[in-house]
């Protein structure tokens, strides 16, 4: 039973947090959950130890336990075999704890900017939306962008389309697929220049196919691009050994991709 923190308006809760891990786990410190009494928000990795987490963090609502620290090894006792060490915090929380909550389990972001709102473009969207990814999504055409965007997406209008990468944020990675090669192009030169000035692109990649891309490196290089710049981006984008065409395999390979850069 999946719940939001306005459960904490009627109810009380334990924050359950990951203090510390040694060995295999299944998440890192800082991870958190929130535990009701029926209910829970979030995931500290699940398994039986998440299990035992909940069965604690109900105890300590009840009453029945004062204990706000747990030490688990992740071995047959658990019914896990990571191998590893966990250790555990719970704290009672309210209504009044809400805004820090609200910030302690938003998982953080990377910077995305999506150039293009065509069919691979919408597929990305809806891909990457509860990824870890802050998604801006970029197109020179009006009402291009469809009524039901995901949450934490921001759709921009942008024309000439290219003068959006001015202004990325720093880190962010890049994603090249408008509905025209012009405006491909644009966007990479754009992105070369910036790169060339400050280098804080991680990762561009560009839609198309290998004869794309060749043509691509030609005008690159007529417009006084290096090797060593042109080198930077990626094209074709997605991982390899997946051969459908279609949007929505196209958005799982350049989402995996994605995830291989953070």
């Amino acid at each position: 039973m999946e719940l939001s923190l306005q459960q904490l308006a009627t109810a009380s809760g334990v924050l359950v947090t990951v203090l510390a891990t040694q060995g295999s786990v299944p998440r890192g410190p800082g991870t958190r959950m929130v535990v009701f009494a029926q209910g829970e928000l979030g995931t500290i990795g699940g398994g039986h130890l998440e299990f035992q987490a909940i069965a604690h963090a109900r105890l300590l609502l009840a009453g029945q336990t004062e204990v706000t620290e747990l030490r688990h090894v992740l071995g047959p006792s658990l019914g896990q075999c990571c191998g590893g060490a966990v250790a555990l915090q719970f704290e009672r929380v309210s209504a009044d704890d809400v805004p820090r909550l609200t910030a302690q389990l938003r998982p953080e972001r990377t910077p995305l900017a999506l150039f293009g709102g065509g069919h691979v473009g919408k597929a990305l969207v809806k891909t990457l939306a509860p990824l870890p990814f802050a998604v801006r999504w970029v197109d020179s055409r009006d009402e291009i962008f469809p009524p039901d965007v995901p949450d934490g997406v921001d759709c921009e209008h942008s024309n000439p389309v290219q003068a959006a990468v001015a202004d990325l944020l720093p880190g962010s990675r890049v994603l090249i697929m408008s509905f025209s090669h012009a405006e491909d192009l644009d966007v990479v030169v754009a992105c070369l220049k910036r790169l060339r000035e400050r280098g804080d692109l991680p990762f561009v990649g560009l839609i198309g196919s290998k004869t794309k891309w060749a043509t691509f490196r030609h005008r690159l290089e007529d417009r006084g691009f290096g090797a060593d710049e042109i080198a930077q981006i990626t094209c074709p984008i997605g991982v390899p050994g997946i051969a459908g065409k279609e949007p929505e395999v196209i958005a799982v390979a350049v989402a995996a991709q994605l995830l291989q850069t953070l």
